[in-house]
């Protein structure tokens, strides 16, 4: 089916594309059957899938990554696809617009995106709301891992972003069961400063802190950029262990435009590149990270996963759990199950 409504969507504006798809993927779901016939044609239930990372149970190491669904809308409808767990945001704490339209392009000779989105969305507090109203709904999937991105509002200066994340945190922290501390894309003015040792140890010291006050504290996760060097990969290690924060994510999109065959007035788009061009590099920080570390933290691998032989690697080299978004728009949800079924086969 995909096959066939794919060259369709891609004749137009990528970021109206994926609003008609959320529209008509609620649509579809609010229809008599149409969830029972989504979680038919795509879920694959099988205990031998679940998985339990840093404390959590897994219905299947196959999720969605942070970007598609910032405002908590979809939850139960990618549920139905087949992911095992869904992560929303970025969120902020005040609502944004993000950066000027257009800040999203198709690569379809690489199968890559590039995004300036801008961390727009709702607000934080619109999202929990919503997390809370499907937590409490016949829809939820009690099976299902929810997890929340945080970043800072674009006119909050650096040396007050802790400020933001404690916000964040403390907004999601009875509906979400995982965080995710975002200082790594490259949409955010001098937002990847913050990955610097000093000023990471400061937002994850300060989020541990009232994380293990709370009765039920939540595991807090670090993304990182794929640019990254191996010594500045070596300070990720040791803040990792130091602040004892449950993992990392590896890895958040690229500013490199290295071996692309796109026409250059798109490959020179500001932004973040996902998809294909990613893959080996997102491989290769994931084996770093956890041969340096001695496995001594989980890691959720993404960026470019586009089969499940992708996906597989991904996890040999040393990842608990992956997540999809571009491999999903280019693929399908066809792949979500495709990945599963091979994890099976093995």
């Amino acid at each position: 089916m995909y096959s066939l409504l794919k060259p369709i969507l891609f004749k137009f504006d990528p970021e109206n594309v994926h609003y008609f798809v959320v529209r008509n993927l609620k649509r579809f779901n609010r229809f008599p059957g149409g969830a029972a016939l989504s979680r038919a044609a795509w879920s694959t239930e099988d205990k031998r899938l679940e998985r339990e990372v840093f404390g959590l149970k897994f219905k299947n190491p196959v999720g969605l990554a942070a970007g598609f669904d910032k405002n908590a809308e979809v939850i139960n409808e990618m549920a139905n696809l087949g992911f095992g767990f869904v992560e929303i945001g970025t969120v902020t704490p005040l609502p944004q617009p993000g950066n000027d339209k257009p800040r999203m392009f198709r690569l379809p000779q690489d199968e890559a995106l590039i995004n300036r989105m801008g961390f727009n969305n709702g607000g934080v507090e619109a999202a929990a709301q919503r997390i809370k109203a499907y937590r409490s709904s016949k829809q939820n999937n009690s099976g299902l891992i929810i997890g929340g991105n945080i970043g800072k509002n674009k006119v909050t200066p650096n040396e007050d972003a802790v400020n933001d994340y404690i916000k964040c945190f403390n907004a999601l922290v009875d509906v979400v069961d995982y965080f995710v501390v975002n200082v790594s894309s490259p949409n955010t003015p001098n937002l990847r400063a913050l990955q610097e040792k000093e000023p990471l140890k400061h937002i994850l010291n300060t989020l541990q802190q009232l994380n293990v006050q709370q009765a039920r504290p939540r595991p807090i996760l670090l993304k990182i950029a794929p640019d990254l060097t191996d010594s500045q990969l070596d300070d990720i290690v040791e803040i990792v262990q130091e602040t004892k924060i449950a993992g990392v994510i590896a890895t958040n999109t690229t500013i490199s435009r290295e071996g692309l065959k796109t026409e250059e007035s798109i490959k020179s788009e500001m932004g973040g590149l996902s998809g294909k061009p990613l893959t080996h590099r997102a491989t290769e920080v994931i084996r770093y990270l956890s041969e340096k570390s001695n496995k001594s933290f989980p890691i959720i691998g993404v960026g470019g996963i586009h089969s499940p032989e992708d996906a597989m690697e991904k996890l040999a080299a040393g990842a608990s759990l992956i997540q999809l978004y571009t491999g999903f728009i280019y693929e399908g949800p066809e792949l979500i199950s495709r990945i599963n079924k091979k994890i099976l086969s093995v």
